[in-house]
């Protein structure tokens, strides 16, 4: 997709994820910035090294999130920290504010220069383990408007996000969890309504990858649309996925051990992006 290749430099670009050790502001802060910001610079260090050809940064660590808006100590640790690995690394970065902090990323996006953000619940509503959440997409394209940055930060939005169901559930569902119909309905709101700039799907949870009819429904309803698989991707699935997704998101497969709390092994990025 062309917003692809001018943001990535590829019509199919490998993401990369930094999860953040907890940041102040939630349960688990230990009262050390250093050790955060500097897993965060070795981490992204190790995804540029590998070849990615893109990092999105989020506060994974977190946990329990809030569905609403983050505490002011988490946002200036969480700014402080994409600079710091800004200035190692010049690849695209985003910003994800769990869960669904879709404002503050944009405001650390626009103030750091990162270049696009991830929104779980950009449109409708869900039901997810910190309640109903709410889209969005109002009130955060004011924002970045209102910011002056409606070209610089682009919006990635989940549909049918992990860890989550969509309240006002109409078809029956298959296998994977979604109706051909429905997920084509969903996807077309948030592209067409709530004006997202890609789609991404994801499996039913961390490091599962999305049903493969997922991603071909969307693909067919919105065959325009640039389109981002954002979990479950491996070695063994990612040329499958890239068939169909014009991009992917990884972290699981790309940390240690393949396990989710370890930091990244550089090894397994490069053993990722082998053709």
């Amino acid at each position: 997709m062309h917003m692809f290749k001018e943001l990535f430099g590829t019509d199919k670009p490998i993401i990369g994820v930094v999860h953040l050790l907890p940041l102040p502001g939630s349960a688990r802060w230990d009262g050390q910035m250093e050790p955060i910001c500097r897993r965060a610079e070795q981490e992204a260090v190790a995804l540029a090294s590998g070849g990615v050809h893109g990092i999105i940064i989020e506060n994974f660590f977190d946990a329990p999130f809030t569905k609403g808006r983050l505490d002011a100590a988490t946002i200036s640790a969480f700014a402080i920290v994409v600079k710091r690995v800004m200035s190692l690394c010049h690849l695209p970065i985003g910003i994800n504010c769990l869960r669904n902090d879709g404002l503050s990323a944009m405001a650390i996006a626009a103030t750091s220069g990162a270049s696009f953000i991830r929104v779980n619940v950009l449109s409708g509503a869900m039901l997810t383990d910190q309640g109903i959440i709410e889209g969005i997409s109002h009130e955060l394209l004011s924002y970045r408007k209102n910011l002056g940055v409606s070209k610089a930060v682009k919006i990635f939005a989940d549909i049918l996000v992990k860890h989550a169901v969509p309240l006002g559930w109409t078809e029956t569902a298959n296998s994977s969890g979604s109706s051909k119909s429905e997920i084509i309905r969903i996807a077309k709101d948030t592209r067409k309504r709530a004006l997202a700039d890609a789609l991404i799907i994801s499996g039913a949870a961390t490091g599962e990858p999305p049903a493969t009819d997922d991603l071909k429904a969307v693909r067919s309803g919105l065959p325009e649309c640039p389109l981002l698989a954002g979990s479950g991707v491996s070695k063994e699935n990612i040329t499958e996925i890239l068939d169909i997704a014009d991009g992917v998101i990884v972290a699981s497969a790309l940390k240690q051990q393949g396990l989710i709390e370890n930091p990244i092994d550089v090894e397994r990025v490069k053993s990722l992006l082998v053709k």
